[in-house]
């Protein structure tokens, strides 16, 4: 996911390359500042279970050149570890933080300031071959015995079952976007921009036609290559080398588990090091002034607090999704139900520190409130108020159906929400007055203001006396076990309206700056304009009665004729 957030940080596994003493003594020692584990392996020494606590927070760290950070990528990926790259070698293109930075690098990610961004890998299969790579796998033909013998093959490339045609030269270059400027470079093939590319190239290696163009692929074509000749096949620049016989089938297929590379702002940006390593013709590595002709200002004084609020909050909000997916998909294997709750209450206090510790690190003068908190009160001026994950009843039981939700509110009024469905990626937020979006497109409610045309969500409801009320006068009453999600679909127009018997803050506060934007309604069981109840009363019940608008007069009228 693009540009996500990495946010706590509670253990550090550094590989490291000869002759990186220094630079991995500075690692240490700023760990040992910031209370901070460190495990030290040498470059080549696998990453096993022994070495990863799955209870905390880790960060991978290579010291070397780009073949250090490779070997690290490698080894890291299976573990789901994020990886910073520290380049004490000379050409790099992926350890890209100077040795003068590490201090300085390192805070800012402890600080949830860094972002982290997928790396497509490759799995290749092939003889006794079947391993992953992060750059470019390279096959070359395998030197003729005598001097005069023929150096060039013929491969066989199909693409998905469907024959591309033959090969015939030096050989093939298979490569990942984060591998397009090595070898696939020099050999005509594109630059690709690495972060969150999920392809594939196939580039010609000294070919005799002068016709072969490179081919780019998706991470699911399934890429075979067959050697009408022996060829030698090298991975990721050398770490795995052997010769292959005429007649095997090479197989090449996107991982699907990416390398998670962090990025912070000590790195090289990916344009500049092509301008600084490869002299790059576009531009000098000053060229920045033309930023500004894109809005007319800079980023600072084009970008509203607001707006950069629900970026943080979206960024946030997706950094908590990805453990809750992951602990949401261990639940059911889990044997008893005391175990289950432990789980739940695991991933709760997880996704709540990593958003904590996102806002905190960008609005450290903001107070931030949650379900976790002791308790929830009124605030003066900015404070946020988040639910780290509303539907632990469907995650306890492996449903999809929760969500994270984080609003920010000004003297107690929503004015950003964002709701997250780790499961399907449906992220909504909002800004108000700047609209309200799902996935970057703007939402809108529904207009049905017919009771037998309308389909309801219901929350909450002891005796079932919303589902009796309504079931035969509408389309259906559906309960879905998240009240952030009930909101959200209200105001992007998949249900016309919603009932929540008790509401609590947390749960509501992101979805309402939604329903608001898109001029939405909520009020009580009596008409009454919905507010958010900060004070913690556990004695005053507060429900919701929320709808598209149109429909809004029709269900008050509705609930006058029933007992609630």
């Amino acid at each position: 996911m693009h540009g996500r957030r990495l946010a706590t940080l509670e253990e550090i596994i550094v590989l490291s390359a000869p002759e990186s003493d220094v630079v991995v003594d500075s690692v240490t020692a700023w760990a040992g500042t910031h209370d901070i584990d460190v495990t030290e392996l040498d470059v080549g020494t696998p990453v096993t279970d022994d070495h990863v606590d799955r209870t905390r927070t880790t960060m991978g760290v290579t010291v070397g050149g780009d073949g250090t950070f490779l070997e690290g990528a490698r080894a890291f990926a299976p573990h789901r570890i994020p990886l910073l790259g520290i380049n004490s070698g000379t050409l790099a293109f992926l350890a890209r933080v100077n040795p003068d930075d590490v201090d300085a690098a390192l805070t800012e990610v402890f600080r949830g300031r860094a972002s982290v961004n997928a790396r497509q890998q490759y799995d290749v299969v092939a003889d006794d071959i079947d391993t992953t790579g992060i750059n470019e796998l390279f096959l070359r033909k395998h030197p003729p015995e005598e001097r005069y013998g023929t150096k060039v093959g013929s491969l066989h490339v199909f693409v998905d079952d469907e024959y591309v045609g033959e090969y015939f030269g030096s050989g093939l270059i298979v490569s990942t976007p984060t591998g397009s400027t090595g070898r696939a470079y020099s050999n005509g093939g594109p630059v690709h921009y690495p972060q969150d590319n999920r392809t594939l190239q196939i580039v010609p290696h000294e070919t005799i036609s002068a016709a072969v163009d490179p081919i780019v692929v998706s991470r699911d074509s399934d890429v075979r290559i067959v050697l009408d000749a022996d060829f030698d096949i090298d991975i990721d620049g050398g770490r795995q080398f052997q010769r292959l016989d005429a007649g095997t089938v090479v197989h090449v297929t996107g991982a699907n588990q990416p390398a998670q590379a962090i990025r912070t702002s000590y790195d090289d940006p990916f344009i500049t090091a092509l301008v600084d390593k490869l002299d790059w013709g576009l531009r000098s590595v000053d060229d920045d002034g033309p930023r500004a002709a894109l809005t007319g200002a800079t980023e600072d004084e084009s970008t509203d607090f607001r707006t950069r609020a629900a970026r943080v909050a979206r960024e946030a909000a997706e950094s908590a999704g990805e453990p809750l997916r992951e602990i949401h998909g261990q639940v059911e294997h889990v044997e008893y139900k005391t175990d289950k709750s432990d789980i739940v209450t695991e991933a709760d206090y997880q996704a709540n520190d990593i958003i904590r510790t996102a806002i905190n690190s960008e609005f450290p003068g903001h107070e931030v409130q949650s379900e976790e908190n002791d308790d929830v009160e009124p605030v003066d001026g900015y404070a946020w108020l988040i639910d780290p994950l509303d539907g632990t009843g469907n995650f306890a039981h492996g449903n999809p159906n929760y969500a994270v939700s984080i609003a920010l509110l000004e003297d107690g009024v929503p004015i950003v929400g964002v709701v997250y469905a780790p499961e399907s990626g449906e992220m909504f937020h909002a800004v108000a007055g700047g609209g309200a979006y799902q996935n970057g497109r703007p939402i809108e409610p529904t207009t049905r203001d017919r009771l037998d045309e309308s389909m309801l969500l219901s929350g909450y409801d002891p005796d079932g006396g919303f589902l009796q009320a309504f079931y035969q006068e509408t389309q259906g009453v559906r309960r879905l076990g998240s009240a952030a999600l009930h909101l959200s679909y209200v105001a992007a127009g998949s249900a016309d309206a919603l009932w929540e018997y008790d509401t609590r803050p947390w749960d509501m506060a992101a979805g309402l700056c939604l329903l608001r934007e898109v001029d939405g309604r909520a009020t009580d069981q009596h008409g009454e304009r919905y507010e958010l109840r900060l004070e913690d009363d556990e004695a005053v019940r507060t429900p919701l009665l929320a709808s598209n608008g149109s429909l809004h007069d029709r269900l008050l009228a509705h609930l006058e004729t029933v007992e609630m």
